[in-house]
């Protein structure tokens, strides 16, 4: 494990270029002292380690040192092939790029990983996409790509029925992008000098029409895409409407049930009989109508009467629409 923790410190340095024992830590999830005492084994390994002191300061490496990736194991190899499968990188056209790399990289391997990896290459594939979720159309993905790469603002018409200025050109900032499942946002601001707090997220398939502008712009130093958008979509979650309501449901079909993306099970009575009575969230009754008909007769709505009475109305309508049939 220390070996480990020795190469990912060099690779730190390598790529941020100074990093302070503090930060170092963080990242590795061990102590400050730790950290001290495997600078201290670095540098007696011969590694040309620099350490600055005050404000700014930090550990660095000369300039245009290097160190070799040696060492790679299987489970590094096997996730480093994955990244391949993945439709982000066909749909930000990195195709060609990422096949290079991994050439290079193969062929960087001895014989027996060079093996262990085309194996693996050949034998397994990675389809995240739904079987009932189409991907979204993106059309203006590379130019909202190009945006954020290179910092440049656009100015963009936005399809958002909920948004005022739904047919008004509006000019963004473009700080990061976000494959969710088969969906693209990016994440901007609408204010060249705005903070993470004022970041909006829009979907690139409801892009209207986007134009790439000359001014440009700097995200602020230290801004963690992935940690502001697992903030925002906690928080975006914490905000939705919950209709409370009270099912039953088939023991067989509960535990399909309860993993439902838009169910919140609150308490479960009756867990060793036939049926499970739970009380639940609902995020609409729309929703609960057209989920618990899903489910057929291993569901039933208890509460509240509106909902029962939304799901007997639909198959009233059904037994009708049968019945006419049968006399066509």
């Amino acid at each position: 494990m220390r070996a480990d923790r020795l190469l990912s410190i060099l690779l730190v340095l390598q790529t941020k270029g100074r990093a302070t024992a503090r930060e170092l830590a963080r990242q590795l999830e061990v102590s400050e002292r730790t950290i001290q005492r495997d600078m201290d084994a670095l540098c007696v390994s011969g590694i040309p380690l620099l350490a600055e002191r005050g404000a700014g300061g930090g550990w660095s490496l000369p300039d245009g040192y290097r160190t070799r990736l040696t060492g790679l194991t299987s489970e590094e190899i096997q996730a480093l092939l994955l990244l391949q499968s993945s439709s982000a990188v066909r749909e930000l056209a990195l195709e060609g790029p990422s096949s290079s790399a991994l050439a290079k990289l193969l062929s960087a391997l001895p014989a027996a990983k060079r093996s262990e990896a085309e194996i693996i290459r050949e034998r397994l594939h990675i389809d995240l996409q739904g079987w009932h979720e189409p991907r979204a159309l993106t059309p203006l993905l590379p130019i909202v790509q190009q945006a954020v790469w290179e910092g440049r603002a656009l100015r963009i018409r936005y399809d958002s029925s909920m948004d005022s200025k739904r047919e008004r050109d509006r000019t963004v900032f473009p700080w990061g992008l976000v494959a969710k499942r088969n969906t693209w946002y990016f994440v901007a601001a609408e204010e060249a000098d705005s903070s993470a707090k004022e970041l909006r997220t829009f979907r690139v398939s409801r892009l209207l029409e986007a134009e790439l502008l000359s001014e440009r712009f700097e995200v602020p130093s230290g801004f963690d895409l992935a940690d502001w958008w697992g903030r925002s979509t906690a928080s975006f979650k914490e905000s939705l409407p919950w209709v409370p309501a009270v099912v039953r449901i088939g023991k067989e079909k509960w535990k399909r049930f309860s993993e439902e993306r838009y169910v919140r099970v609150k308490s479960i009575a009756n867990a060793e009989e036939e049926w499970i009575e739970a009380e639940v969230d609902f995020h609409t009754l729309d929703s609960a109508h057209d989920l618990l008909l899903g489910y057929g007769s291993s569901a039933i709505a208890l509460q509240p009467p509106e909902l029962r009475e939304a799901i007997q109305i639909t198959l009233a309508a059904l037994v009708r629409t049968y019945k006419d049939l049968q006399t066509d």
